[in-house]
């Protein structure tokens, strides 16, 4: 048993009988706190990884991954799952795994790649029948994409098992079909089938699961030989190396050495407080034509004539094309005149298009858009999305071309923000440590922009935190405790300070070391408005929050607590959901003669009631397409607060006035207590 939730969602007697009806050590994670999970679902769509030969041919294998990975003691801890309950709490046993947690012996920099000992519980869910990347089609895309948007809210990440010869053109597509996405969406294969004595395969999915489920990376990634790319800016460039991949234009978001590094500089931001959507309309009248020597005006023209709505034109070098052939560049004006979206990259494996060489320049003047240096499988795909838009006239659609929609292309950040050298904070600190090189600044960057971040945030300066941005940090890395600025900001109630921190690209879904996330903290504090913007940004609370939180509104009902009631309703809890007992709060308010409650509560359920929403069971299962939120997470239900935040442990004034100046000059950092930590409960020492 992962949780206290687990045991009282199971249960229906009293509370005595309850304890004494769970096995020890289901009781022992009861009273002791619970080991927290992060939950990852892996969709298996097939090739090569899950290949088997049958007749001297590979062709993929349906059922055998599941059990074949339960075999391997690196990829499933059965001891771990037999003595915390795995089976009961989820439905679909037969599909689920968890990875092991380093040894109690392993060296320490070896335990790094684990956060906070959190424990990577995995589900499959397989396609039937599992597909040749090379049979993919466009609808094999949108059924990806509607099954993470069905899941999106039951699991922290997902990772998709593709075959390797048309990765790039999922993953581009699929990083475009996902509006406003705030979790990690990894794809990853191998160039070996999985089962054999030497595969690429298990260290491509192991990392795949790691990052998908202990770091909050929201983009759609490649991940394979020990990189993380962005998806939408890989190729295939290797049939017969691990090395199958290449990210040309980009440098990998994460390395995976003896320690995960993730470079927080490059991950893209959505910069959005609009909720998580999967868009599944494609167009797919577009096409990719590839310029030769000698090719003919009249195999252009059969190339660009209706249905043809967007081209992807693969020219020479910077974007270059014959300047004398007036018949070549009258069937492209043409096209282009009728309404062809014409995009114009280059052949070349690195660099950019652009208007250096006039026959460069005869392009634009035919009506082409310069790609930039967007790969073809991400043009492709970028067309067909913005192709199938309806409502946005042919000028819009071409200037969304030319915009940065996903981290596509190469932005301009001319000005966007000062160098290090250039920042005053920086110099004094560098100068006090005798430290010049590159490296070592951004190295203080890295270590003081959290806490700074933190503390600015809890006393609601959005200039201190714009100076922070624009020196380079990303303001979504947490504290010594995992804490983001975003966290401090609910918790203090500072509004505009939220908005600004969703404004530019903090995550709602990021978990401190206590599993708590920044609307765990609005719940608690009861800041009211903050829930509401956050759940529009598309927070949510977790499955065990939710499958405890009906004994929670019952406490609450009973104590005729209007504001708890309120406030966990707007964070997403079901009202009627029944309690440990079976009871509703409805029914404790009537027996407790709480009338304000019964009132406010007929009225919340009658809303509940027309929207068409049930209550949430007491366990869940491994799908949840009902939307009733039911995740698996590393919380118990939140202890009752009081409106009034606790006290803090202790208060130490930052002796950093003097360097940072106006912005700063009466920052405090607080390590508030947490009545709600959890103590980490060790299987080893429970049971064992």
């Amino acid at each position: 048993m992962t949780s206290l939730a687990r045991a009282l969602s199971n249960s229906k007697t009293s509370d005595a009988e309850c304890l004494d009806s769970l096995p020890n050590a289901m009781r022992n994670c009861t009273l002791h706190g619970s080991r927290r999970e992060v939950r990852v679902l892996v969709i298996n769509t097939g090739g090569t990884i899950g290949m088997k030969s049958h007749n001297d041919v590979l062709s993929p294998e349906s059922n055998a991954f599941v059990e074949g990975l339960r075999k391997l003691t690196t990829f499933h801890d059965e001891q771990y799952a037999q003595d915390t309950g795995l089976y009961e709490f989820y439905d679909t046993p037969d599909k689920t795994l968890v990875l092991p947690n380093p040894s109690s012996h392993a060296e320490e920099r070896f335990k790094r790649s684990y956060k906070d000992n959190k424990q990577v519980v995995y589900t499959f869910l397989e396609y039937s029948p599992l597909l040749d990347s090379s049979n993919m089609s466009t609808e094999d895309w949108g059924k990806i994409g509607k099954d993470i948007e069905k899941n999106y809210e039951c699991y922290n990440g997902f990772v998709i098992l593709h075959g390797t010869d048309t990765m790039a053109y999922t993953a581009s597509a699929l990083s475009f079909m996902c509006e406003h996405l705030g979790k990690p969406v990894i794809l990853t294969g191998s160039q070996v089938p999985i089962y054999e004595m030497r595969s690429d395969g298990r260290d491509n999915l192991m990392g795949a699961l790691l990052i998908a489920g202990l770091f909050v990376i929201p983009e759609v990634c490649v991940y394979f030989r020990n990189k993380l790319y962005r998806g939408n800016r890989v190729t295939k460039v290797d049939t017969g190396s691990f090395n199958a991949f290449a990210s040309p234009n980009l440098p990998p978001l994460a390395k995976m050495d003896v320690d995960i590094t993730v470079n927080w500089d490059t991950v893209w931001r959505a910069n959005t407080s609009t909720k998580f959507r999967v868009r599944t309309e494609l167009n797919r009248n577009v096409g990719l034509l590839r310029l030769f020597p000698g090719i003919t005006a009249a195999t252009v023209r059969s190339f660009l004539q209706p249905p043809m709505e967007g081209v992807v034109l693969e020219t020479y070098g910077t974007g270059n094309a014959p300047d004398n052939r007036a018949d070549l560049l009258a069937e492209l004006k043409e096209a282009t005149d009728r309404g062809v979206i014409i995009i114009n990259t280059t052949q070349c494996l690195r660099g950019t298009v652009s208007k250096v060489y006039a026959t460069g320049e005869v392009l634009y003047k035919a009506g082409l858009l310069p790609g930039v240096d967007m790969t073809p499988e991400a043009v492709l795909s970028k067309l067909s999305y913005v192709l199938a838009i309806e409502g946005l006239d042919h000028q819009t659609k071409k200037k969304m071309m030319a915009q940065n929609l996903r981290g596509e292309m190469m932005a301009d950040l001319a000005g966007a923000k000062l160098d290090l050298s250039d920042s005053r904070f920086i110099q004094v600190i560098a100068k006090s440590l005798s430290i010049s090189c590159k490296e070592e600044l951004e190295a203080i960057r890295d270590a003081l922009a959290p806490p700074l971040a933190c503390a600015a945030a809890k006393i609601g300066d959005v200039e201190a935190l714009e100076s922070i941005r624009e020196m380079g940090s990303y303001l979504s890395v947490g504290d010594y405790d995992g804490r983001t600025p975003l966290h401090i900001a609910a918790c203090e109630g500072h509004l505009k300070v939220v908005q600004y921190l969703l404004e530019h690209g903090s995550s709602v879904h990021s978990r401190d070391r206590y599993g708590d996330t920044p609307l765990s903290n609005a719940v608690r504090f009861r800041r009211k408005d903050i829930v509401r913007l956050l759940r529009k940004t598309g927070a949510h609370l977790s499955r065990e929050q939710l499958a405890v939180s009906g004994t929670e509104l019952c406490s609450l009902a009973a104590h005729g607590d209007l504001d708890g009631l309120q406030i966990w309703h707007l964070a997403g809890a079901v009202l009627n959901t029944p309690g440990y007992d079976g009871q509703s709060a409805l029914s404790v308010a009537t027996g407790a003669g709480k009338l304000e409650a019964v009132a406010l509560l007929n009225r919340l359920l009658s809303a509940e009631d027309q929207r068409g929403i049930k209550p949430n069971p007491p366990s869940g299962g491994m799908l949840d397409p009902g939307g009733l939120l039911r995740q698996p997470g590393s919380l118990t239900a939140f202890p009752r607060a009081a409106p009034s935040p606790p006290l803090p442990m202790f208060q130490r004034v930052l002796p950093l006035q003097r360097v940072l100046g106006p912005f700063v000059t009466r920052v405090s950092v607080r390590h508030q207590t947490r009545a709600h930590a959890i103590r980490e409960s060790s299987v080893n020492g429970s049971k064992r």
